[in-house]
């Protein structure tokens, strides 16, 4: 499939990199408002990019990435798990807004047979947004969502069928583009539009699409498997993501036009400090120190490391450090690293620079989630050591990757994993080979899951735990290195954390006649988590 080479304008730019939509269709039902597919099509894919922006924060806080740090306060919530309605409560209304977009693009596109690249890759966003909803509150609002006025108080599905319905979804989505497609190649003149700058996450490569759609639905079918009845459990031939989808409409350092990230974490367009309240958890960063596994991606991520800076989360005292002034607690930030990182803005590591791509799914989880689904006997071909060694090494490509896609010579990710290997030759955890059955196999991949979402997808890292409670933690320990658990937890469960966040307070007040009711953020679980 031929790729398409095209350049985002700065046009595009202005369209919303930060958490403002520049564009938004549906703030007013009562006004009437309109825009063509191939303006509303790329502010989606951009506004997504915040948005999941904002799911890894929430994630992160909740599987030990991040911890409180000194100097702060109000912490409330996010230490002591006493959820309420308003917690986290922006999820819910940012995805449904993003969502009426991808519905609006669906339905302009629908009689357009031209549009189909459109409207395909709209369907593709679509089940994956009600996914990232369902992982967080279960049944939500479905077959009766995104109606506008015409339907005010929707009713709420069942998370299994929403899981169904949106596998169905992604094989129409693949059906339409391959349609397009051979249509667009059968005639010198065909008049298909291709996304053009309208695609600002693969460049109009529709073969990425493909892979993206298949790769969406393998995580469907991975936590819905035992538990939902999937009508085709075949993919596409394009295959699954060997590169990293990420969304870039040209993101520079100026107002508003900034990497989300970047802005929140780091630094604003003018170079004040952004957000300093939340250091690294003493948990994760044993996996670099030397309390577990890997030194070396702890150089290319963290500020000063192995003396990073770090709390564990809860603990409020006096001596608890505060994130170092003028630098952000990733090495992104700074020039940090004993190896040598780079300057603020042109480095390595999570946080490479204002204008960096925002990630939507890592080729490194496309990995995992391939050699799971070998393990599990979802994928009937592929070897699973070879997919668990591809998903550790493409964790090391994406760290050490600079702003311009390049590397440095001292920072080879090949080199690196082959020492981090030597490091480790007893452990099952690194060397797939040495799991001696199919639980270790599933803890050695979504432990290294763990490690490669760090800070880049909180959310999807939560959701694994959640699914699998790996990685493992002890329960009832104090060791800040052996749990991940708030000290100030008030939840009774035995490993001391949250199964879920609540719904919104606007649920309760606008649809409360169909609002589940009874929910608990303790004993209330999402349809594939591990009780």
């Amino acid at each position: 499939m031929k790729k398409l080479i095209l350049v985002i304008s700065i046009g595009i730019v202005a369209l919303g990199s930060s958490c403002k939509k520049y564009l938004d269709i549906n703030d007013n039902p009562n006004t009437a408002t309109s825009g063509t597919p191939e303006v509303v099509l790329p502010q989606a894919l951009v506004y997504t990019a915040s948005n999941i922006s904002s799911f890894n924060n929430y994630g992160s806080q909740l599987v030990g990435y991040a911890a409180n740090a000194g100097g702060y306060g109000g912490f409330g919530s996010a230490v002591t798990y006493n959820f309420s309605g308003s917690t986290y409560s922006g999820l819910w209304s940012s995805t449904y807004d993003l969502l009426n977009d991808f519905q609006y693009v669906i339905d302009q596109t629908e009689a357009l047979p031209d549009y189909g690249y459109f409207n395909g890759v709209a369907r593709i966003m679509k089940a994956m947004n009600f996914q990232l909803l369902v992982d967080a509150y279960n049944d939500v609002p479905y077959r009766e969502a995104l109606k506008g006025v015409g339907e005010l108080t929707p009713v709420y599905d069942k998370a299994e069928d929403i899981y169904a319905d949106l596998a169905v979804q992604l094989d129409s989505a693949i059906s339409i583009i391959n349609a397009t497609e051979e249509r667009q190649h059968a005639s010198s003149t065909s008049n298909v539009k291709d996304l053009g700058v309208a695609d600002p996450m693969f460049d109009g490569d529709m073969e990425h699409w493909l892979q993206f759609a298949n790769t969406v639905k393998l995580r469907l079918m991975i936590r819905g498997n035992g538990k939902v009845t999937f009508t085709n459990t075949s993919f596409d031939d394009a295959g699954f993501l060997d590169t990293d989808a990420i969304v870039n409409p040209g993101y520079i350092k100026d107002n508003g036009k900034q990497n989300p990230a970047w802005n929140t974490w780091v630094y604003s367009y003018t170079g004040s400090n952004g957000n300093r309240a939340w250091i690294p958890s003493k948990f994760i960063l044993g996996f670099y120190d030397g309390h577990k596994l890997d030194d070396y991606r702890g150089y290319a991520i963290y500020y000063q490391f192995p003396n990073t800076t770090s709390n564990q989360l809860g603990y409020e005292s006096n001596d608890v450090p505060s994130a170092p002034t003028g630098g952000a607690w990733l090495s992104g930030a700074n020039a940090g690293s004993s190896r040598g990182s780079g300057d603020a803005g042109n480095s390595i590591g999570i946080f490479k620079s204002p204008g960096w791509g925002q990630p939507i799914l890592l080729a490194a989880e496309s990995y995992f989630l391939q050699a799971e689904a070998v393990v599990r006997g979802i994928l009937g071909s592929g070897d699973a050591k070879t997919l668990f060694d591809n998903g550790v090494l493409a964790s090391y490509s994406y760290l050490y990757r600079k702003p311009d896609g390049s590397y440095d010579n001292n920072w080879v990710p090949a080199t690196d994993y082959a020492s981090y290997l030597d490091m480790n030759p007893a452990s099952y955890l690194v060397h797939f080979d040495l799991a001696a059955n199919q639980q270790q196999q599933i803890e050695a991949i979504i432990t290294q899951k763990y490690i490669a979402l760090n800070f880049i997808h909180g959310h999807e890292a939560w959701n694994e735990y959640r699914r699998t409670h790996y990685p493992v933690i002890v329960n009832g320990s104090t060791d800040p290195y052996l749990t991940f658990a708030s000290t100030q937890s008030i939840s009774s469960r035995p490993d001391r954390l949250p199964t879920r966040v609540l719904y919104p307070n606007t649920e309760a007040a606008n649809n409360s006649t169909n609002v589940p009711k009874g929910i608990s953020a303790y004993n209330s679980f999402i349809f594939w988590a591990l009780q």
